[in-house]
């Protein structure tokens, strides 16, 4: 959820100058690649995003994409489905990883000449580049938003957070975030992180406890993909008007912004995450380009019933245009496209040191 700017300038400056090492145009000559995508939890709407991301690279790039995943965030589990994966005979992976212990098993993998690269979920263990948010620093924008929200530094009243996959090391750092932003209004006491779940059945129930424990609550923070709307639903259900916040730009999300019932959501890029992945995959087995463990910042959305912000070097979008790109993957590429050709000339311009997705 990093500013997309800074990514863009790098790569627009790149255009500008040259790039020599980095072939202009897609490389189709060699053979068409079979590549794995292995996700922590198959089904949710947001990792669907993540997951049309790469399908659009995998169509620029003539890959053969194969999907693959747990359907809860299990380490172990996925693991198994990325060495599955290589058995069956990926060329490369692009995997999230929720579990240190996964390391040990990836490192393995590309140890024997298999080529990783991370979105979205990361070990700092694994030898392989990251690709996502600089979650601290999401973390901040989010709180800064519900604290202004509130009253600025003068705010008072209960805040809770809820955090869906408690022990991750993205969803620690945004946690961080926040808590750090909410702590400069002293009037503030902070609640949580609660253990919210990510089911979108049990996930609602986790916050509408945690509201029946504090009905005096005057804000409400989730750290992951389902929580906007069921604090949407719970604002709704309730006839309250808590101050919600949270993260990513699905279909359901986006309805309970335009609606009123939340407040503010942050997008992290979800089609930067999928589709850079298979870029840095088909740079490293076709040009031998060396994959090197560092962070391509994927960038930040922060999205208001009022105000929209992409990113600079993104097109300006209406609610509307917003809302149909959350269930439109061809519309979603469409409106990427310019950062797709610009990405042509090399992803190597992107990459920060690893560290940098904590800060």
């Amino acid at each position: 959820m990093r500013v997309f700017s800074r990514t863009i300038v790098a790569i627009a400056t790149v255009l500008a100058i040259g790039f020599a090492a980095v072939p202009q145009t897609p490389v189709r000559s060699q053979g068409k690649l079979k590549l794995g995508f292995v996700v922590h939890v198959v089904g949710n709407p947001f990792i669907q995003q993540i997951i049309e991301g790469a399908q659009a690279a995998a169509k620029d790039y003539d890959v053969d994409l194969v999907v693959s995943g747990p359907a809860g965030g299990d380490a172990d589990a996925q693991l198994k489905a990325v060495q599955d994966a290589v058995a069956a005979g990926a060329q490369g992976i692009a995997a999230s990883v929720p579990g240190e212990s996964m390391a040990n098993g990836l490192n393995e993998i590309i140890k024997n000449g298999v080529p990783i690269v991370q979105f979205n979920l990361l070990s700092t263990k694994v030898k392989a580049p990251y690709v996502g948010e600089k979650s601290t620093e999401s973390g901040r924008i989010l709180g800064k938003a519900i604290v202004d929200k509130l009253g600025g530094e003068k705010a008072t009243g209960k805040v809770i957070i809820g955090n869906c996959f408690p022990g991750f090391p993205v969803l620690v750092n945004r946690a961080k975030g926040v808590q750090e932003s909410l702590a400069k209004a002293k009037g503030l006491q902070v609640l949580g992180p609660f253990d919210v779940k990510v089911d979108p059945v049990e996930n609602y129930t986790r916050w509408e406890q945690q509201y029946q424990a504090n009905t005096d609550v005057a804000a409400m923070i989730g750290l992951c993909a389902p929580d906007i709307a069921s604090l949407g639903k719970l604002n709704k259900d309730k006839g309250t008007k808590i101050i919600m916040g949270g993260y990513d730009l699905t279909e359901d999300n986006l309805k309970a912004i335009k609606a009123g019932t939340a407040y503010v959501t942050l997008g992290q890029s979800p089609f930067v995450q999928g589709y850079v992945p298979i870029k840095m995959l088909v740079d490293s087995i076709k040009n031998k380009m060396p994959l090197q463990q560092g962070f391509y910042n994927s960038g930040t959305q922060i999205i208001t019933a009022d105000s929209i912000n992409m990113g600079t070097g993104l097109p300006s979008i209406s609610f509307d245009e917003l809302l149909k790109l959350s269930a439109d993957p061809a519309a979603t590429a469409k409106y990427y496209a310019p950062f797709s050709a610009c990405l042509m000339t090399g992803w190597a311009c992107g990459l920060e040191p690893i560290e940098n997705e904590a800060k």
